[in-house]
Formats: structure tokens, C-alpha cells, sequence
């Protein structure tokens, strides 16, 4: 048995070339997410600062977040698209370099305090958080299926040090501000744009040859030996009529694959339902932790374990999943999520709990996310696969709008503990489509 089949990859993946383009692609990847990252940390924490100093009004505080996850969710497609047609390298430098473009328009917004400059700023500022989540996939597109999850996983782990960094940019951003004569807050955003064009830079230069164009000519290699025969020649035409036409720039293809592909599919549904879940939760535990008497300090430490339970453990949850299976990961992470609702939902007046309930909430989305992107990955073809990946974080960020923004009035309603329990339950369809899976297998 060759060292392909043992691992379940195809032979032209366990090639020396190919592995270390594999490597040098992760290592690129990793590195423009720290530094785009910085810039995606930026617009969470000063952003609403910039939107309230700009429109003078805490009701426009809000607005920034808003447009941000607006801005991220409209370009998920139109990003995938230009993958499908220029590559990964052209798709992801040119998303961090819109951004860039976005960040330079808030600069001016602050001076000038303009509220449509700051709202096209956000807009396109969003672009990077949309770049920073597609270009996981990229991290996938030349591994071995045995260490897919793992080298995806990396990526994502390097967000862990722009989302702490960029936190924290506005004390060195004040005093960019002061040299060249800025509002205070613009100059966080002067030093996240200048992150944002090093990124953009970065991945133009060295995401060559392009990951997902060089599958892609491995994999019309592969095939085209196989049409000879009636039943293979059907195979390759059907292949290549699907490559026409993401090539064209349509989704038809992709959509269609997610209907008659129970395993992409799947993993689609659990990568949305986890970004929800998260997202609902994490939207009101501070406000919860506020109802409660708990300080400023007490709620950014409970914050900050969420993002250490999100990112910092990612390349053991990629691990995992290469080890003991994808589906198997996301089943987990679902039961993570149920523990972080029964700890959050039951436990919100103790620090201590909601802490612990809230780390667990991250673990479980990045049990999901990991897990459910390698999944999704593996089991689309490469030539819809920018397509279909696109297709599913546009609907993680439009659905997870939607559900922060039913939280407050649900919370409301029925209280954080309520809350949690419908963000529980929320995980019950993934795991009964699993349980679809396992019968019908």
C-alpha cells in the first residue's frame, strides 16, 4: 500500500513539490492573518468609538458593527467568485486591499466627521473580516485529506494575535495621531490600514503558484487519463460542464452540489448554526454580566476567555479532526455548546460560571468552524469549491446578524438563561441531520 492510499490522499498531493507549495501557502496565509487581523480587531473595539466621536451621538455607536458585518456578509460571494475565475492570490490581496482602501476613507471620515464617509468606510472596512474568514479555505486546497482540518486550522489560530492586538491600538494609535496631526482615533486605523496593505502585499507575492489553481490542474490531470471509457468520458464531462460553469462566475453549480450532497451540506448547517449560536450569546453576556454588577474589568476578562476558547486552541481542535474524523469533531463541538448553555443559562450571577460557559461557547465554534470548513472542503469539488465556501460565510454572517440582533429583545423576554436556552437548542437540528447521516450510511 503506497503512502496515498494509507492516508486516503491522492498521489500527486503527497508529492514533494506540491507539499512544500502546501507549506509555504500555510505559512503565507498565517502570516497575512496576524497582520489583516489587526485591522479586523480594530473595527470590534474602536470602531463604535470612532462611529460615536464622527456622528456625536451614542445611538450611532451601534452602526459600526452593523455596517462592518453588512460589509462582510455582501462580499462573501463576489469574493468566492473572483477565486473561481483569478485564484486564492488574487481573491484574498484583493479583499485586504479593499479594506485598506475602507480604513483610508474612516481616516477621513474622522476629519472631516462625515457619517455617509463613515458608513462607506465601515462598509468596506468589513471586507477584511470577510478576507480573514475565506482565507481559511485556502489552507485547504493543496492539503492531504488526512491533515486538512490541521492546516486550516493554523490559519485560524493566527487570527488569535491581530483579534489581542488590535484591541488594544489605541494608545500607540493616539500617538500616530498626534505626529500626523489626526483625530485621536484615527490614528488606530491609520496603523490597522497600514497592516491591512503589508497583508495585501504579502499574499500577492507569495500565494505563487496559486493553491486552488494548482489543485485544479492536478486534478484535470488525473481525470483526463479517465475518459476513455463510456461510464468515465460521462464522469469527466459532467466534471468539466461543473468547472465551466463556476469558471463563468455562476453559483447555480455549487448550489446545486449542496442539495445532492448530504456530507457538504452538513457541514454548511453546522458552519452557520455555530456562528449564530456564538454570536447571539456572546452579543449579551456583557450586557447580562452589567445586569448583574459586574465591572468593566470582570466582563473584558470574560471576553477575553471567549477568544481564547474561539482561536487559541484551534490547531488541537484541526488535530483532533484529522485523527478522529470531521463529522466526529462537529458532534462535539455541538455537545460543547449544549455544556456552555446549561453553565452560562444556570450560572449567569456567578463570574466564575459565566467565565467558564463562555470559554466553552468559543471551543465549541471552533470545534464547528474547524471541523465543518475541512468537511465542506473534502467533500466539494474543486472547482465549485470557492463557490460553495463563499455561499456559507455569507450565510454565517447574515444569519448571525439576524440572530444578534434578535438577542437583545429575546433576552429581554425571557432572560439570559432563556437566551441560552434556545441558543441550545438551536444545535439539536445539526445533530439530528448527523443522525440522518449516520442511518443512511
Amino acid at each position: 500500500m503506497t503512502a496515498a492510499q494509507d492516508t486516503g490522499a491522492k498521489p500527486w498531493q503527497t508529492e514533494a513539490p506540491v507539499r512544500a507549495v502546501q507549506k509555504r501557502t500555510v505559512r503565507a496565509l498565517a502570516a497575512a492573518q496576524i497582520l489583516g487581523g489587526v485591522g479586523v480587531g480594530v473595527s470590534v473595539s474602536i470602531g463604535s468609538l470612532l462611529a460615536e466621536s464622527v456622528a456625536e451621538s451614542e445611538t450611532y455607536a451601534g452602526l459600526a458593527r452593523t455596517a462592518t458585518t453588512a460589509g462582510a456578509a455582501a462580499v462573501g460571494v463576489p469574493l468566492a467568485l473572483l477565486a473561481q475565475r483569478r485564484g486564492r492570490r488574487a481573491s484574498l490581496s484583493t479583499g485586504w486591499l479593499a479594506a485598506a482602501v475602507g480604513g483610508v476613507i474612516l481616516i477621513g471620515s474622522a476629519v472631516s466627521r462625515s457619517i455617509p464617509l463613515l458608513i462607506v468606510g465601515m462598509l468596506l472596512f468589513g471586507i477584511g473580516s470577510a478576507t480573514n474568514q475565506q482565507s481559511r479555505y485556502a489552507a485547504a486546497d493543496l492539503a492531504a485529506p488526512h491533515r486538512r482540518a490541521q492546516a486550516l486550522s493554523i490559519v485560524v489560530w493566527s487570527t488569535t494575535v491581530g483579534s489581542v492586538i488590535g484591541p488594544n491600538l489605541a494608545d500607540p494609535g493616539a500617538a500616530v495621531a498626534t505626529v500626523l496631526h489626526l483625530p485621536r482615533l484615527a490614528g488606530a486605523f491609520v496603523l490597522a490600514t497600514v497592516c491591512m496593505v503589508l497583508a495585501s502585499i504579502l499574499l500577492w507575492g507569495l500565494l505563487r503558484p496559486d493553491p486552488l489553481m494548482l489543485s485544479r490542474r492536478h486534478q484535470d490531470a488525473e481525470d483526463r487519463p479517465e475518459s476513455g471509457t463510456g461510464a468515465a468520458a460521462a464522469r469527466t464531462a459532467e466534471a468539466t460542464s461543473q468547472d465551466k460553469e463556476a469558471r463563468n462566475g455562476t453559483l447555480r453549480a455549487g448550489l446545486r452540489h449542496l442539495r445532492h450532497a448530504p456530507r457538504a451540506a452538513f457541514a454548511f448547517v453546522t458552519i452557520v448554526v455555530a456562528h449564530t449560536v456564538m454570536g447571539a450569546v456572546m452579543t449579551m453576556t456583557p450586557v447580562s454580566m452589567s445586569e448583574h454588577g459586574m465591572g468593566l474589568t470582570v466582563v473584558g476578562v470574560t471576553i477575553s476567555g471567549h477568544l481564547l476558547g474561539m482561536y487559541a486552541f484551534s490547531p488541537v481542535v484541526g488535530w483532533l479532526a484529522d485523527r478522529i474524523g470531521h463529522m466526529s469533531t462537529v458532534v462535539a463541538g455541538q455537545a460543547v455548546f449544549l455544556v456552555s448553555a446549561v453553565l452560562s443559562g444556570m450560572g449567569h450571577d456567578s463570574v466564575g460560571v459565566v467565565t467558564a460557559g463562555l470559554f466553552l461557547l468559543g471551543l465549541g465554534w471552533s470545534f464547528s468552524l474547524v471541523a465543518g470548513s475541512a468537511m465542506l472542503s473534502e467533500a466539494t469539488p474543486a472547482a465549485l469549491r470557492p463557490g460553495v465556501q463563499g455561499t456559507a460565510d455569507t450565510a454565517m454572517n447574515v444569519v448571525a446578524a439576524v440572530g444578534a440582533g434578535m438577542a437583545g429583545p429575546l433576552m429581554s423576554w425571557i432572560g439570559f438563561g432563556g437566551l441560552n436556552a434556545v441558543a441550545g437548542a438551536l444545535v439539536l437540528p445539526v445533530l439530528a441531520f448527523w443522525a440522518f447521516l449516520v442511518r443512511a450510511r
